[in-house]
């Protein structure tokens, strides 16, 4: 019997829709496309591998202010060669708070399917020693019931959004995620539940100097037993922004508490982000893993199709 937890990302903030249902459509531009990829323990144990792809639209529907979105995530861990698919649809209405929209609510709902499954023939087991080494060819003695498993996923959430100035802007939001408590057991025990998530996130940009902007960050999870605080920020030096031109690299240190410290750099170019981080592993792991952690690539290209506006001045005639 275990229990298991769902897939995350150290960058939690360059995968939105993994993190709230409520970011869904929360960005400037028309159409938003995700990519995220993590690699970790390779210095432990066989790699375990995490693949995400998300693409999410705004104003797509005749009705103003909803979003639609779609998120796939592929996990593969350990020997089992365990992989989990997971495929959800995500929706977010966005409620205006002012007239000027510098504030704002969005409300977010996820449904989908995950489909866990396992390798039996990729372990070794007790009965397969014959008292002097392992034979494959000796039978497990296990009842395997079944190698796969499917269940339903209903996520929600909540997020707020503030525009105080063209460089400073502050966001926070909260999400539940399995809150039907799905049963993933593979020898169909209705004991065996996946445990709901709790998700409490804040981050913000803020100018502090004419090139230069922090941002920090939060992560709060909680899911059964276990509790994740994720903080830290990045420093971030503006090369371009200019009519359409944003160009931009950061640099930022993080902390997962008993777990890992990881560092992040990326930059901005255009429509195109890509951040990348490395996990110093901190845990009682250490020994083994010699404070190897997890490498993380995430990629977002944005479509806008809004024309960008330029501004006339009038030129004053000069009078002798």
């Amino acid at each position: 019997m275990s229990y298991g937890q769902d897939i995350h990302y150290s960058q939690f903030d360059l995968s939105p829709i993994n993190l709230n249902p409520a970011q869904t459509g929360q960005f400037v531009g028309d159409y938003r496309f995700i990519g995220n990829y993590r690699t970790q323990w390779s210095s432990v144990t066989v790699p375990y591998n995490t693949f995400s792809f998300g693409a999410d639209a705004r104003n797509f529907l005749p009705t103003k202010n909803i979003a639609g979105g779609l998120q796939i995530n592929q996990d593969q861990t350990g020997d089992s060669r365990l992989k989990t698919l997971q495929a959800n649809l995500s929706g977010s209405y966005l409620l205006p708070i002012n007239k000027d929209s510098s504030q704002n609510i969005s409300f977010g709902v996820q449904t989908g399917i995950t489909n866990k499954n396992i390798a039996y023939d990729a372990l070794y087991f007790d009965a397969q020693y014959d008292g002097y080494a392992y034979n494959p060819a000796l039978s497990t003695q296990e009842n395997f019931i079944k190698n796969s498993k499917t269940y339903l996923n209903l996520n929600t959430g909540i997020s707020y959004f503030r525009q105080v100035d063209k460089r400073k802007t502050i966001s926070a939001g909260i999400a539940l995620f399995n809150i039907t408590k799905p049963n993933q057991s593979f020898y169909n025990e209705s004991s065996v539940k996946l445990d709901r998530r709790l998700v409490l996130h804040t981050n913000a940009e803020w100018r502090v100097a004419e090139k230069i902007n922090i941002l920090p960050s939060v992560l709060l999870m909680r899911q059964g037993k276990y509790t994740e605080f994720n903080f830290g920020g990045s420093v971030k030096y503006i090369l371009t922004d200019f009519i359409g031109l944003y160009r931009t690299v950061w640099f930022g240190m993080f902390y997962r508490n008993k777990d890992a410290g990881y560092l992040t750099a990326g930059m901005d170019y255009d429509n195109w982000k890509i951040g990348l981080s490395y996990d110093i592993n901190t845990s009682t792991l250490v020994p083994a893993s010699r404070r190897r952690g997890g490498f993380e690539l995430a990629l977002i290209y944005i479509i806008n199709r809004t024309p960008f506006k330029r501004v006339q001045h009038r030129i004053c005639p000069n009078y002798m």
